[in-house]
């Protein structure tokens, strides 16, 4: 070969397989640093993530490292993961994942993503994400926040109905219920959710919680669901108390209603990992606009005067929407949704530091 045709000779750039930008979107995933490098504490995550830790020995991660880290450097790359994923000995482990592949080379109607690839590759279908939040549903840590909140609520009432008091007049209603008379007593802002007003509204505000929380729970973990539901408690207690500064408040509902808004949030920042979102999405409106709708005729049309805190559900509701959307899991976290992210969070502390604000320092609104 001739100088000028050496030096006319170029190198094509190597197209990225399907199989390649698969795993590259797994190792991504699991790569929590983005340091480019798996570790032990995210290798753990991938196995953990199936639930693999109830059938295999305490000591398969170390054993998983062993045998994948051929360069025992502690860590494993993206080319000792992808073996890993392929290894014939951890079929049973990594097998769900190598099923997914299979699945999703079959000729599918996704549109194609050319997203990112720049110039030199070719286009390539999206591996379909449909079903990927679903797959979160877990069971361990077992889901008992929800259950241990409703059993507290349980126990102080039948206390109270011990006593012969059900309509929240009773001892510890005394001391839990928000009472605008004793706004000092802060605990109040929070503590009026334990308190209820008759069997028929403690029963509601159980199922509901009940049936909302738990799945809540099962995919974003406890704590992230009680800071939605506390959220909504302290915003539902600040709302009413500058609405209405003379009306008690009792019951969980604006917990309840955060619960019921937080699941429109994490539909909004899951839309294309859930299967049928858009009916959940209408399911979820649907219920909300009957009880809106309910509240408006009731007052405005029927004129009827009634002990429900409205003001309490709808302040509710919006904390659940901004919390929800602030700590619960985002499983891919695109551009748009970080901007949602920062202005969930930005108006969700503006909202109640004036509401904190306000019932501190604007005594003339409660003489």
């Amino acid at each position: 070969m001739t100088s000028q045709q050496r030096e006319t000779t170029v190198s094509v750039p190597l197209t990225p397989t399907r199989s390649d930008l698969y795993w590259r979107r797994i190792f991504t995933k699991y790569d929590r640093d983005n340091d480019g490098r798996i570790s032990y504490v995210e290798l753990r995550d991938i196995i953990e993530s199936r639930e693999y830790d109830h059938d295999l020995p305490d000591n398969v991660v170390e054993k998983i490292m062993a045998l994948a880290d051929r360069d025992n450097s502690g860590y494993l790359d993206f080319a000792e993961f992808v073996d890993m994923m392929h290894n014939p000995d951890l079929k049973a482990v990594f097998g769900h994942f190598v099923a997914r592949y299979v699945h999703s080379i079959i000729p599918q109607r996704n549109p194609v993503d050319t997203t990112g690839l720049g110039p030199g590759f070719r286009a390539v279908p999206t591996v379909d994400r449909d079903g990927t939040y679903e797959e979160e549903y877990s069971c361990w840590p077992p889901a008992v926040c929800m259950i241990i909140i409703s059993l507290v609520e349980i126990v102080l009432f039948c206390y109270d109905a011990a006593q012969g008091k059900t309509d929240a007049t009773g001892p510890i209603a005394q001391i839990f219920i928000y009472n605008p008379h004793k706004r000092q007593e802060a605990w109040r802002f929070l503590t009026y959710m334990l308190v209820h007003v008759g069997v028929v509204h403690l029963l509601v505000n159980l199922l509901v919680q009940l049936f909302l929380g738990v799945p809540l729970e099962m995919v974003h973990k406890w704590w992230r669901v009680v800071l939605v539901y506390l959220a909504g408690v302290a915003a539902g207690s600040l709302a009413t108390s500058l609405t209405d500064p003379k009306v008690y408040l009792a019951g969980a509902s604006g917990g309840v209603y955060a619960l019921i808004a937080a699941h429109i949030a994490t539909i909004i920042m899951n839309w294309a990992e859930m299967e049928f979102a858009i009916v959940q999405l209408l399911v979820f409106l649907l219920l909300a606009g009957v009880d809106v709708g309910t509240a408006v005729y009731d007052r405005y049309w029927r004129h009827l005067q009634q002990n429900i805190g409205y003001v309490a559900h709808l302040a509710g509701a919006i904390a659940g929407l901004l919390v929800g959307i602030g700590v619960l899991r985002n499983l891919e976290k695109r551009k748009w949704e970080k901007r949602l992210w920062w202005a969930a969070v930005v108006l969700y502390f503006s909202l109640m530091i004036a509401g904190v604000l306000a019932n501190i320092f604007w005594y003339s609104h409660f003489q």
